[in-house]
C-alpha cells in the first residue's frame, strides 16, 4: 500500500542499511549479530541483499578477513552518522518528563507563568503540567510538586522545603501613593485577615477608606494595578509589578514567618524533579534579592 509514496530510487532496506552498519563499524558478523540480536547468517544475508540492491561490493577479502570497500568506508561514515543522530533524537523523546505542579492560582498567574520560558529554555527534557491547588491544601493527588504560600504553622509540613521567606506589605498604583491611608482596602477572600496581620506586624494603621472583598489574590493585583484601591500582598507575587514601576509600596514589606514553599507528594525526588526544584529555588531566589 506503500509503493506509491517511496520511490523506486529511494532507500534500500532499512534492515540491510542497520546490519551494513553494525558490521563495518564492530569489524564482525558475529559481533554485529550479537549487537542486533539476531543470527549471524541473518546479518550476511541482509548484508548480501544490501550489496544486491546497491550494485556495489562493500565487503572484500577472504570469508575469516573480510574488509570494507571503498564504497563500503563512503556508506559507513554516513550511516554511522546518521544512526547516531537517530539514536540522540530518539533518547531526547525517551529522556523527556512530564512533571505535574499544582499551585495556588495567584502564584500561578502571577509568578510562575511569566517565568517558564526560562525552564523551557533551560530544561527543554522537561514537560511540566501546571493545575490548580486548592487554597488550604498542601499537596494534590496526582501531582508530583506543590507550589504555595504556607503560614509558619505549615512549615513542619513533611516532604516541604523553603524556597524564600514570606514578606507583606501594602501596594497600590503610583497615583495612589499619596493617599493610600485613605485609600479603598482591596481584600482577598481567602485571606481577610492579610490587612490586619500586616498592621499588627508594621505598627501602621489601617487604611480608614472603604473596603472591597475580591476572590483571589491576582484578581486583588489586578484591581490595585487598575488603581481601585491598596492591597496587603506577598512580595513574590508584586515584585515584577513593583521593578516595572506598575505598583509602589509606600510602607515597605515585612516579613510575617510564613514562606513560599515547595512540597513533595512523598518519596525521593527523582533528577527531572530535582531540577525543576533547583530551578524554582533560583527563580524565588533572584525574585527575593
Amino acid at each position: 500500500m506503500f509503493e506509491n509514496l517511496t520511490p523506486r530510487s529511494g532507500l534500500p532496506s532499512l534492515n540491510g542499511l542497520r546490519a551494513f552498519e553494525a558490521m563495518g563499524r564492530t569489524g564482525s558478523a558475529t559481533r554485529a549479530a550479537q549487537e542486533l540480536n539476531v543470527t549471524h547468517s541473518a546479518v550476511s544475508r541482509q548484508v548480501k541483499a544490501l550489496e544486491a540492491a546497491l550494485g556495489v561490493r562493500l565487503f572484500e577479502g577472504p570469508k575469516h578477513g573480510l574488509r570494507l570497500t571503498e564504497q563500503g568506508r563512503t556508506l559507513l561514515a554516513g550511516l554511522t552518522e546518521g544512526f547516531d543522530k537517530l539514536a540522540a533524537a530518539v533518547g531526547r523523546i525517551r529522556e523527556r518528563r512530564e512533571l505535574r505542579l499544582a499551585v495556588h492560582p495567584s502564584l500561578a498567574v502571577k509568578w510562575l507563568v511569566p517565568r517558564l520560558a526560562d525552564l523551557e529554555s533551560r530544561h527543554p527534557e522537561i514537560v511540566l503540567h501546571i493545575t490548580e491547588l486548592e487554597n488550604r491544601a498542601l499537596k494534590q493527588r496526582g501531582a508530583d510538586l506543590a507550589l504555595r504560600h504556607v503560614d509558619a504553622a505549615m512549615r513542619d509540613t513533611p516532604g516541604l522545603e523553603v524556597l524564600a521567606e514570606n514578606r507583606v506589605g501594602p501596594v497600590c498604583a503610583p497615583a495612589l501613593a499619596a493617599s493610600i491611608m485613605t485609600s479603598t482596602r482591596l481584600i482577598t477572600r481567602t485571606r481577610e485577615i492579610a490587612w490586619a496581620e500586616w498592621s499588627e506586624l508594621s505598627g501602621q494603621a489601617q487604611p480608614g477608606g472603604r473596603s472591597r472583598v475580591l476572590p483571589h489574590q491576582h484578581v486583588v493585583l489586578d484591581a490595585a494595578l487598575a488603581g481601585l484601591g491598596a492591597a496587603v500582598l506577598p512580595w513574590m507575587i508584586v515584585a515584577d509589578d513593583i521593578a516595572a514601576g506598575r505598583l509602589v509600596a509606600p510602607f515597605g514589606f515585612v516579613p510575617n514567618d510564613g514562606a513560599l514553599a515547595l512540597i513533595r507528594n512523598g518519596g525521593e525526588p527523582d533528577s527531572a524533579e530535582r531540577t525543576l526544584m533547583r530551578w524554582l529555588k533560583d527563580q524565588a531566589r533572584a525574585t527575593h534579592a
